[in-house]
């Protein structure tokens, strides 16, 4: 984002904080409109630019919302709203992109409230993998042709009594409007962050047990001083080893790894 959209955001953000009250339902409710306000924008380009118009006041801006989603969304999520539209954006594409942020961060508050953040994120973490590691099901999920209803369709027979409400509604909201399933990742590592973790990314030649893990987490946590959560994935391509990534950072202990830097060596 440019420099006015992270203004603009920063702002919408503190709207959000100021509108959740510490009850799960205030914080699920408006992250559940706040999606439905972004289904609207995607749907209604006018409305969508209109809205996004830095050449019209942000209370005029403002007003519009209000008058369109009055009614239809309940105070709390009115008012995130209307200060997210009242701020000046880069791009239109931030606004809605914004929305979807605040949205998603509602949802987690709401997980938070209720105990079941820990879960939310696990699943979600799980959901990526089972998608990455199923071609026919990231194609059907990822086809742009394909329409958001039959997405949805598909990712909640897939879930469908198996993970938490707000886990359904989150990955609903992605399949909808990406092609991209790193979002699920993305999304896990949203959800660490509000736990105040970090989320270390571990590819393994073969599955880690509960012990090798526990020590993992607590040689990383040393390393970055704070909690990690560490999510594998079992990769036979790597041989033996890990390779484990944390943010920018790429620690690769694996023979495939080794290998390679012995052949830069010798070249």
């Amino acid at each position: 984002m440019y420099a006015a959209s992270r203004e603009a955001s920063s702002r919408a953000r503190e709207a959000l904080r100021a509108a959740l009250t510490g009850s799960d339902s205030v914080a699920a409710t408006t992250g559940s409109e706040l999606f439905a306000v972004v289904a609207v924008l995607d749907d209604q380009r006018s409305l969508r630019v209109a809205l996004a118009d830095v050449s019209v006041p942000g209370s005029v801006r403002a007003e519009l919302s209000e008058r369109v989603f009055s009614g239809k969304v309940s105070p709390a999520s009115l008012a995130v709203l209307t200060t997210a539209v009242a701020q000046n954006w880069s791009r239109t594409a931030d606004l809605v992109d914004t929305l979807v942020l605040l949205g998603q961060e509602a949802l987690l508050e709401s997980a938070a409230d209720s105990g079941r953040l820990g879960a939310v994120e696990d699943e979600l973490f799980r959901l990526g993998r089972i998608i990455g590691d199923n071609p026919e099901l990231e194609q059907a999920l990822s086809d742009r042709a394909k329409p958001a209803a039959a997405k949805r369709e598909l990712i909640d027979r897939l879930l469908a009594g198996k993970t938490e409400t707000i886990t359904q509604t989150l990955a609903d909201q992605v399949v909808t409007r990406s092609t991209n399933i790193g979002a699920f990742s993305e999304l896990s590592d949203l959800a660490a962050a509000r736990r105040d973790q970090i989320v270390a990314h571990v590819r393994a030649a073969v599955a880690l047990t509960d012990q090798q893990r526990d020590h993992l987490g607590a040689s990383l946590q040393r390393i970055y001083g704070k909690p990690v959560t560490v999510h594998v994935q079992v990769d036979s391509s790597l041989l033996t080893g890990v390779v484990v990534r944390v943010g920018d950072d790429l620690i690769d202990g694996s023979a495939t790894g080794r290998l390679e830097r012995l052949r830069r060596a010798l070249a």
